[in-house]
């Protein structure tokens, strides 16, 4: 029996012809078997993408002959090119769609002016300081508020966003003033929205401002669930949830009756498809699964949001 796995990756470095990376990688995994989603842009490139065991460490090998991705930082999970509809390769302004491409620097390091790197391990540090100096750590969500339905760190802030490019309105409001002046870490997913997001808080203001490298993957694989994660973690593919041990809390409830789960549905309404949260027994009944507070018939959205 095959072995399939999914690898998740970014890189931040200058690119001077997108197109051309973009068409190479295109090429590289048609040959190789592999589909998934990978970004390309001027600031460098996110992919995720799955497929055979053998054919993906090819392909990990191959983009890391490319100068500029040799120091990327590789997450391999469980899962293969089933998880994926297609294969995605486009060109466009940024790795991650904040809105904001003017605001970018980006050089041979990565990014310009970010927050902090930390470790999982120096995240404990940097916790385990500031209590005993009296502090709080601020915990800052730079995720899509419904993927922390399912998992976030606890006593986090969710920005109420529904897209990566709500979070400069939502940065430029004021409602986050009050914690310009206290230490404040950064996660996502993989990294590459903290990442961004690090250096879009620090230009507004936040003076102590951290990002948790390698996202809340590297956290999840070093800690599983006995540190300070709780739930699950939302992925972009037909998984849409993975867990980091069997010991996993389900703090996500049910939009019909409440009951703990992690499983999104989209809503039967076929002009709404929105992703609400319904437990196998509600999923499993005879009524419509449909958005708890009604979807008018004209109401257009979309499955899936901006990683």
């Amino acid at each position: 029996m095959a072995l399939n796995r999914i690898v998740l990756f970014y890189c931040f470095t200058p690119l001077p012809d997108p197109e051309a990376v973009r068409l190479w990688q295109r090429a590289l995994c048609e040959a190789l078997g592999l589909r998934g989603r990978i970004i390309v842009s001027p600031h460098g490139i996110n992919a995720t993408v799955g497929g055979d065991l053998a054919a993906v460490k090819r392909y990990v090998r191959a983009t890391k002959e490319y100068p500029g991705f040799r120091g990327m930082d590789v997450k391999w999970s469980d899962g293969g090119a089933e998880d994926f509809p297609r294969l995605s390769v486009k060109v466009r302004p940024e790795l991650v769609s904040f809105g904001a491409p003017e605001e970018l620097e980006v050089d041979a390091e990565g990014v310009v002016g970010g927050g902090t790197r930390l470790t999982p391990e120096g995240l404990h540090e940097l916790v385990d300081s500031e209590r005993a100096e009296g502090r709080d750590v601020v915990f800052f969500d730079g995720r899509n508020s419904f993927e922390a339905q399912i998992g976030r760190f606890k006593g986090a802030v969710v920005p109420d966003v529904e897209t990566t490019r709500d979070f400069i309105r939502e940065l430029d409001s004021g409602a986050y003033d009050d914690l310009k002046d206290k230490p404040v870490v950064t996660y996502c997913t993989g990294g590459v929205r903290c990442e961004v997001l690090s250096a879009l808080m620090r230009r507004r203001g936040f003076r102590e401002v951290y990002q948790l490298d390698g996202g809340i993957v590297r956290y999840g694989e070093a800690f599983h669930d006995a540190g300070l994660w709780e739930g699950s973690l939302y992925v972009f593919d037909r998984r849409m949830h993975v867990e980091f041990s069997e010991h996993a809390v389900e703090i996500g409830q049910c939009a019909r009756c409440e009951a703990p789960t992690s499983d999104f549905h989209n809503c039967e309404n076929p002009a709404c498809r929105e992703l609400t949260l319904f437990c196998r027994d509600c999923a499993a009944g005879p009524d419509p699964l449909r958005c708890p507070e009604g979807c008018a018939p004209e109401v257009q959205r979309l499955t899936t949001r901006n990683a």
